[in-house]
């Protein structure tokens, strides 16, 4: 994404550029300009305009947006939970803006918080704007997906299951989603407990006033609905959400006033003492597409080994890098490989911040691929990281792999550097991709390469 003028309307415009990387592959290439033609026929203030849409001389397609100067709801989210009103009212906006699209025919299938923006309108008041498009589909066409698409923590469960049809319902377990995490800070899955009574298909959702007391315990229960895996359950539209958060002033009703526990569950003093991590939803280059949840609880100056969620990857890390962990596979396709799945994780102290090329935020990704392991097979495409200074190449050997390292320092100026890793078992039978982001003078690279395990199946 860049930030333009437009010399004829003497304003700002944001500028999305297909990467370089993705602009010859036909699936991507189409899913990024029906998104601009979607966003163009919408022509909506709840949703991104595009005013141009167009190709450089390279081949890569682009479109012009309006710039929201308001950043993303995941920037204010950066800092915690929002005012208890401050979330109920910009979740009645975001589901309105939802509400467009689904006007249209149209399911988002992964809002997440940096897919929500902030822009003004023409006197200068703030307004909600729903954006990038890249996985929305027509409703008429999502009754038997054949991959799984979207954002664990704000994707519905429906939309795990490979085949499984999916409804507007699927974009309001999102919405409701992204309410939780407005009020507690947290997605629902981080404070899912074994020690609650379970709701259909294993759900074990606590109500946001578990975790912040001044939570009215309607808005538990209107945010609970939209999260229930039942889709009949849930919500029907954005519509009745919106309708359901705007009707607030009203009295709680007796169901919702029943819903509010009458003291602190023994669960939640614990949770406060522990360093949770969790599986938050990446959509980034790695492609992660699920998670665990699990507990740290080692000292902050040990390092912390992280495993998952199948077993066969496992690495040391520092303890300040693993407060989240998604751990239940990955895509090689995104580094031009073949594997359609295969086990890998990703740690950081935040997975948001870590995969935001600007953010100095440290953090490791593991994956494994037998394509790295078979003569013939082509190369690897790794990210290039132009901000930085590459250093020369070298290799790393160990007892069970062998490989090169690919190094950047000095990123945009600072000490944030990056090294990629492309390593191959003694064996033959598989490879190792490492990502490694760090911050400051000290290179762990090699610590963190020496405490892998593997366990290839």
């Amino acid at each position: 994404m860049w930030l333009a003028e437009d010399d004829a309307l003497d304003s700002l415009v944001a500028v999305k550029v297909l990467a370089e990387n993705w602009a010859h592959q036909l699936d991507v290439r189409t899913r990024f300009i029906e998104e601009a033609r979607i966003l163009r026929r919408a022509d909506s203030d709840r949703l991104v305009r595009v005013l141009d849409i167009g190709e450089l001389e390279d081949g890569r397609p682009y479109f012009v947006m309006t710039y929201a100067e308001g950043g993303t709801l995941a920037d204010r989210l950066a800092s915690g939970p929002l005012d208890v009103e401050v979330a109920r009212a910009l979740a009645v906006e975001i589901s309105q803006g939802v509400v467009v699209l689904h006007d249209l025919g149209i399911i988002h299938r992964d809002l997440t918080p940096p897919n929500v923006f902030f822009g003004t309108d023409g006197a200068g008041k703030e307004r909600v704007l729903i954006a990038d498009l890249g996985l929305a589909k027509a409703v008429a066409h999502a009754s038997g997906f054949t991959v799984t698409a979207g954002s664990k923590g704000y994707m519905a469960p429906e939309q795990a299951r490979v085949g499984g049809g999916i409804d507007v319902r699927a974009d309001v377990y999102a919405v409701g989603a992204l309410t939780y995490r407005m009020l507690t800070g947290v997605p629902p899955e981080l404070v899912s407990s074994p020690e609650l009574e379970p709701a259909s298909q294993g759900s074990q959702v606590a109500a946001p006033s578990t975790l912040r007391e001044d939570v009215p315990a309607h808005i538990d229960h209107i945010v609970l609905r939209a999260l229930d895996p039942d889709p009949e359950r849930r919500w029907p539209t954005a519509s009745s959400l919106a309708e359901a958060l705007e009707s607030l002033s009203e009295a709680p009703t007796a169901e919702a006033a029943a819903l509010k526990p009458r003291s602190k569950p023994p669960w939640r003093r614990r949770l406060t003492r522990r360093r949770v991590i969790t599986a938050l939803a990446t959509t980034a280059v790695l492609g992660l597409t699920a998670g665990i949840l699990a507990m740290v609880l080692a000292p902050p100056t040990e390092p912390v080994r992280i495993k998952d969620a199948s077993g066969v990857v496992s690495v040391e890390v520092p303890a300040d890098w693993a407060k989240q962990v998604q751990g239940s596979g990955w895509d090689p396709g995104h580094i031009q490989l073949y594997d359609e799945h295969a086990p890998g994780l990703a740690v950081a102290p935040s997975l948001d911040a870590w995969r935001s090329p600007g953010a100095d935020t440290p953090g490791a990704f593991v994956g494994i691929s037998r394509e790295l392991g078979k003569p013939g097979t082509p190369g690897a495409v790794l990210p290039e990281h132009k901000d930085c200074r590459r250093i020369p190449d070298r290799e790393y050997r160990s007892n069970e792999l062998t490989g090169h390292v690919l190094r950047w320092t000095g990123c945009r100026g600072t000490s944030v550097s990056f090294s990629e890793v492309l390593l191959t078992g003694r064996d033959g039978t598989y490879g190792v991709y490492v990502q490694i982001k760090q911050v400051g003078q000290t290179d762990r690279t090699d610590e963190i390469l020496d405490s892998l395990r593997l366990s290839p199946r």
